[in-house]
């Protein structure tokens, strides 16, 4: 059983510059910043590492990012997360917690969750935003190895801007006859999605496995099913390509 918290602030410095100010990893939570180098958008460049096999049943993972008013932060993940069961009965759980004042700008873009056999994993996203605050934030879940049924998963993810809900989204896959369904999954192994509050809200528009819906509130979310993580990302990239904004995004990989 593992407990890890973690937490980064990033600010703008007095010459307006996208600056670290504070940085605290615990295993197995490692946060790396990239040595700094000009980026096209000025945003700092962090890396989240897993640098232990986590989680597993009865590991509890919080991550705390704050992002202030004028700085811009891309939060990358470097590989995969593999949710796997534990030696004792119990679910593991993984929090990230993002603040966004106005004015500043976060991208969150995490490598794949899978679960596997017998995991129980849930695993939170909560976004709370000043009112002229821009957001990127994915989500690329896997259901299973190759040839395996999965394990259970819960997924929830909260938006809220100026005080507002924007979005209240979640996903449970402890029904194999729902995963199966044609109403829900229809079979798919992999279900990602990404959610864009940024100047410009798009049309609604959808491709083959991809989908994009503007929100009641403002902001936008792709979402695709696909039989795996290489075609959901072709999905995800032509949604996005669709998306007003899309351009001023950073690129998938990284």
């Amino acid at each position: 059983m593992m407990r890890s918290r973690a937490r980064l602030v990033v600010e703008a410095d007095e010459r307006s510059r996208s600056v670290v100010r504070e940085l605290r990893s615990h295993a197995p939570l490692t946060l790396l910043p990239r040595r700094r180098r000009e980026e096209p958008s000025g945003a700092v460049v962090v890396h989240l590492v897993g640098s232990a096999t986590s989680p597993l049943g009865g590991d509890d993972l919080d991550l705390d990012v704050h992002v202030g008013a004028g700085a811009r932060l891309l939060l990358r993940g470097t590989a995969a997360t593999l949710a796997l069961p534990g030696h004792r009965p119990g679910g593991s759980r993984g929090s990230v917690r993002i603040e966004v004042a106005d004015g500043g700008t976060v991208e969150y873009l995490p490598e794949p969750t899978v679960v596997t056999s017998r995991a129980e994993h849930e695993a939170e996203l909560s976004v709370r935003m000043g009112e002229h605050a821009r957001l990127c934030c994915r989500e690329v879940l896997v259901l299973g190895r190759s040839g395996e049924r999965p394990g259970r998963l819960r997924s929830r993810l909260e938006l809220e801007r100026a005080g507002t809900a924007l979005l209240r989204n979640g996903f449970d896959t402890a029904d194999s006859r729902l995963r199966d369904s044609h109403a829900y999954l229809g079979g798919a192994r992999v279900l990602a999605t990404e959610a864009v509050v940024w100047d410009r809200d798009p049309v609604e528009c959808s491709g083959d496995g991809w989908a994009l819906m503007p929100l009641a509130g403002g902001g936008a979310l792709s979402t695709v099913l696909a039989g795996d993580v290489v075609t959901a990302g072709d999905a995800l990239s032509r949604a996005r390509a669709a998306h007003p904004c899309g351009e001023e995004l950073s690129p998938v990989a990284g």
